[in-house]
């Protein structure tokens, strides 16, 4: 017996084989490996925005947990997910970040949530659909609130609701997600981080920062933004050209500011160097890498040169040089 496990935003399907008889242990056993891997997404990414905030002109409220929607996952599984999750409501906390402003709160995953800022959030799925939207709605409310301000949050759990003030925590303003299926990706559009699971299946979460820094970047960057003013192209006409020039420029500059978000968030910055020496081949492609992107070899060199450009006892957080470029049009 086959049952589709899926969970929208991603839009990618992830086939479990099982009898009849086991399939809900399997299923719930897949479940749990979701919320671990959101779980250390959620870390990371309260680590480098919050370390980061002074880098970043667009801020959010930043409480350090992960929330999803009952929608995203396929109807015919949502039962099992509100046993797995305890979704009360449309909207639930998957994950809290340990010694965050949410854990400080006593937020705990599974707590179903219902307002935030005294307005109610999430709309039940509408019937057969899978859809990420209400989980999204509900991180555009949040992200849209002062960063400076606390956070106020209904809450429900075993029938019974809460009010729960979160610290203000403010960080830089981007939602990060973690895509399902076989490939290495990872990319930025400059709402979202998204990096493929088996990012975390292969590496150590050290390891894994080192990419969604580079992500983040892209996003403090503005680089979507800034590419698009510039009018370049996509698909196969980005290689070449005046196209190729700007996309592997933003790279170049990725990679250099992804290394002081890194290391303003605590993160040894020569874990970066090591990924591209000793990782580069699993993420860059080899012999079909894309000329936008750099080698992992001349990755690696570009970030030790950058690391010893950083001025002698600099403290943290440091601002680069580099984060002027956001506000700058690409040539």
């Amino acid at each position: 017996m086959k049952a589709l496990f899926l969970r929208a935003a991603a839009c990618v399907s992830l086939m479990l084989v099982a009898m009849p008889a086991t399939a809900g242990e399997d299923v719930a056993a897949t479940f749990a490996a979701l919320r671990d891997v959101d779980g250390r997404m959620a870390g990371i990414a309260y680590r480098l925005t919050t370390a980061n905030v002074s880098l970043c002109r667009d801020r959010a409220p930043t409480p350090g947990w992960a929330i999803h929607a009952i929608g995203q996952y396929d109807p015919a599984l949502r039962e099992q997910a509100r046993r797995s999750f305890g979704f009360e409501a449309p909207i639930a906390v998957e994950a809290v970040v340990p010694g965050s402003p949410a854990a400080t709160a006593l937020v705990r995953p599974d707590d179903s949530i219902v307002s935030v800022d005294g307005q109610p959030v999430g709309e039940p799925p509408a019937g057969k659909t899978t859809s990420s939207a209400a989980r999204d709605a509900a991180v555009e409310r949040i992200a849209g609130l002062p960063a400076d301000r606390p956070l106020q949050v209904g809450l429900l759990r075993d029938g019974r609701t809460r009010m729960v003030s979160i610290a203000a925590s403010p960080g830089c303003r981007s939602a990060f997600e973690v895509l399902l299926g076989p490939g290495m990706d990872a990319s930025a559009d400059g709402r979202i981080v998204q990096i493929g699971v088996r990012f975390f299946e292969r590496y150590s979460d050290d390891e894994v920062a080192v990419v969604v820094a580079h992500e983040l970047a892209h996003n403090i960057l503005h680089h979507a933004a800034r590419l698009e003013a510039a009018g370049v192209k996509r698909g196969l006409l980005s290689e070449v050209g005046r196209n190729g020039r700007l996309f592997r420029l933003t790279e170049d500059q990725a990679d250099l500011l992804g290394l002081h978000l890194l290391r303003n968030a605590g993160y040894d910055p020569q874990s970066a160097v090591r990924f591209w020496r000793e990782h580069g081949g699993d993420v860059d492609g080899g012999l079909f890498r894309s000329r936008t992107h750099p080698s992992s070899a001349a990755r690696a060199k570009a970030l030790e040169a950058e690391i010893a450009r950083i001025p002698a006892g600099a403290g943290r957080p440091y601002v680069p040089p580099i984060v002027a470029e956001a506000g700058r049009p690409l040539e």
